[in-house]
């Protein structure tokens, strides 16, 4: 049996979550068997840099951090729900990725 495997990756939570139930509901309406939204495990980016760039001064440092968040859906191969999955909306900062894997 195939399935397709989604891969979803994004800094920003909420257009994570919010893809993940536009795929769920599809699933509901065609039917097909659903697994996930996986959550797999955060990665946090860190840059720590100097406040003041010419050196003078005290040694003070800033901290950025990025969020990259991650899930994971698989879905019953359905040439219906894949079509209505690809038709979906993907905003700005998200990353998706569908393949075909044996189960």
């Amino acid at each position: 049996m195939q399935k397709a495997r989604i891969k979803l990756a994004s800094a920003n939570i909420d257009k994570l979550n919010q893809i993940c139930s536009h795929i769920k509901e599809i699933a509901e309406k065609t039917g097909v068997d659903i697994r996930g939204p996986v959550p797999l495990p955060t990665k946090h980016l860190k840059v720590a840099s100097r406040r003041t760039p010419c050196g003078s001064g005290s040694a003070t440092w800033e901290r950025f951090e990025m969020r990259v968040h991650k899930r994971l859906i698989d879905l019953g191969l359905d040439e219906r729900a894949l079509r209505m999955v690809m038709r979906v909306p993907i905003p700005e900062g998200l990353n998706i990725e569908i393949e075909m894997i044996e189960a």
